[in-house]
This record gives C-alpha cells, sequence and structure tokens, in this order.
C-alpha cells in the first residue's frame, strides 16, 4: 500500500514538473526570440523543435543497434502523425492558430516534401515484397541534406529579419522582452529539464501503478507508453496555446516532424545501416501522408486553423488511432 501510494504521489510530482516546465520553456523560448529579435517561429523551429525531438533521436539510435527497425519507423511515423493532428487540433480547440505567409508558402511545403519522400521510399520497400530497405545510407544522407537545407532557410530568415528589425528600432516599434536573455536562456534550459524528467516519472509511475492494478502489458504499451512519450508535446502545446503563443506552436510541429524524418530517422541509419520495413503497416505511412496534407490544407484555407478544423482533426486522429488499438487488441 505504501509503495503504491509512493507511486502514486511519484505520478503527481511528474505532472507538475511537465507543466511548470511547458510553462518556462515557452516563457523562455518567447523572451529569447524577443532578445535574439527573432521571430518566434524560429525558435519554435529549432530549440523547442529539437530539444522536444532528442528523446526520440535516443530511442532511434537504441532500437536500431538492438535491430529493432518496426520500432525506429514507428517512432518518426507515429509521432509525425501525432504532432500533426493531435498537437495542432488540441491548439486549434483552445484557440484558433493564425499561420504565417512563409509558414504556408515554405516551411510547410517543405514538410510535405520530404514526408512525400520517406512515403515513396515505404511504398517502393513495400511493393518488393519487403526485399527492399525502407532507407538506405545513400537515401539517409540525403534526408540529412535535406535537414541542412532546412536549416540554411532558417539562417535566411533571421538575415531578413534583421533587416526588418534595423527599421522596426528607427520607428520605435520593437517589443520589450519580457526577460533578460541570460535568464530567458535559464528559463529554458529548467523547463526542457522539468518536461524530461517529469515525463520520464509520469510513464515509468503510471506504468507501474497499471501493473499493480492488473491491466495487460499490451494495454499498457498501447495507451501509456504510447502517449506518455507524447505528453511533454501535448502539455507544452496546451500551455502555449492558452498564452498565445501560437508562431511557437505552429514552428514546433513542423521543425519537429522534419526533424524526425531527417535526423530522428536519417542519422542513425546513416551510422547503423539500411532498415527494412518489416511488419510495418501500409496504413501508418498513408496516414502520416493524410496528416501532413490535411494540416497544410487547414493551415492554406484563410492562413488560420479554426476550432473546427482543430476538432475534425482530433477527430481524425482519434479514428485512426482507436483502429490501431482495437487492431492490437483484437
Amino acid at each position: 500500500m505504501g509503495s503504491m501510494t509512493t507511486q502514486i504521489i511519484l505520478l503527481l510530482v511528474g505532472f507538475g514538473l511537465l507543466i511548470t516546465g511547458a510553462d518556462f520553456l515557452i516563457t523562455g523560448a518567447s523572451s529569447t526570440a524577443q532578445n535574439f529579435k527573432i521571430p518566434k517561429r524560429i525558435i519554435g523551429f529549432t530549440i523547442m523543435a529539437f530539444g522536444v525531438s532528442a528523446p526520440e533521436l535516443a530511442i532511434s539510435f537504441k532500437a536500431l543497434a538492438s535491430g529493432n527497425t518496426d520500432m525506429v519507423l514507428g517512432n518518426v511515423v507515429g509521432s509525425n502523425i501525432l504532432n500533426a493532428l493531435l498537437l495542432v487540433g488540441v491548439a486549434a480547440v483552445i484557440r484558433p492558430l493564425r499561420v504565417k505567409v512563409d509558414t504556408i508558402r515554405k516551411e510547410l511545403p517543405f514538410l510535405l516534401f520530404i514526408t512525400i519522400f520517406l512515403v515513396i521510399l515505404f511504398l517502393d520497400a513495400k511493393l518488393s515484397g519487403g526485399a527492399e530497405s525502407v532507407a538506405s545510407r545513400g537515401d539517409a544522407i540525403v534526408m540529412i541534406l535535406f535537414f541542412l537545407i532546412f536549416l540554411y532557410y532558417l539562417i535566411t530568415l533571421v538575415k531578413k529579419n534583421n533587416q526588418s528589425v534595423a527599421k522596426a528600432v528607427k520607428t520605435k516599434k520593437v517589443v520589450k522582452p519580457a526577460h533578460k536573455l541570460g535568464v530567458a536562456l535559464l528559463l529554458m534550459v529548467i523547463g526542457l529539464a522539468g518536461i524530461v524528467i517529469g515525463g520520464s516519472l509520469v510513464v515509468d509511475n503510471a506504468t507501474d501503478i497499471a501493473l499493480a492494478v492488473g491491466v495487460s502489458q499490451r494495454v499498457i504499451a498501447l495507451t501509456i507508453v504510447v502517449f506518455g512519450a507524447s505528453l511533454p508535446d501535448l502539455i507544452t502545446t496546451i500551455i502555449a496555446s492558452i498564452k498565445g503563443e501560437q508562431d511557437l506552436i505552429i514552428g514546433n510541429v513542423i521543425g519537429s516532424n522534419i526533424f524526425n524524418i531527417c535526423i530522428v530517422l536519417g542519422l542513425p541509419v546513416v551510422v547503423f545501416g539500411a532498415i527494412s520495413p518489416d511488419s510495418f503497416q501500409i496504413l501508418d505511412v498513408a496516414m502520416l501522408f493524410v496528416s501532413t496534407v490535411v494540416l497544410f490544407i487547414c493551415a492554406y484555407n484563410n492562413r488560420r486553423i479554426s476550432r473546427r478544423e482543430g476538432a475534425g482533426m482530433l477527430l481524425l486522429f482519434i479514428a485512426y488511432y482507436g483502429f490501431v488499438i482495437m487492431e492490437g487488441v483484437i
């Protein structure tokens, strides 16, 4: 009984760390962008996206080192579907999302392009009867080159923004940061640490509690582990939406999805070699493509994602994931 009480307390502590960490991360990220005088979505594309996706990169390296290719593909495909439908859907339901013109014209098409690239690789491998690899070292190098192109694009964005800031200084339209740079960066570091530690506490203790009350390993894997891995992203998205930091949300989702395909999948393949599709389902990759297209279409429509569109995204995610759970249980 004492052990169960401890696990419940640690579970609550984990949720507390997640919420507080997300609050610190969003506040720090917003102030960092203001201090550097760069668009907030660039912070979302980079520090937030890469920071929150770092655990997924570690999972991919560990999985591929042990020969578990399904885990690597599932990690990337599942995360990207969840980001595009669940995170954006939740954010839009809380507060409709405004989308920048550059995001619609350049960043979302780039994400769609590399998503199609991955889908083509997967279908080619599946249609060959699984004899072909999903991604060879050559394919992975191309993915990393795509990522370098994306980074170069971000650098040009910063340079372009600096010119706009110079004009804004003359007209005295520069927004004063809420925190100085040192404090802002410290808030981001503390926030990321809180999110990582809190997420780990939630998953570990929720799993222990579920096992103690007789829930099967299969159900735990399909629910607690999967959603536990995405919980930091979800909490961060909710806090950002409540605070009205919409550029950070869009930047985080696009940056995370590009990072997942190009680096979380690409880098381990460069190190360990080609991976084959094994038992991976075409439905999952089809949903990856559909979720990215839906995100693009909703963003393109009046340059905003409405509450209704957000609700539609959530329903699509629930339908897909409901099917996956039913398939896994039955």
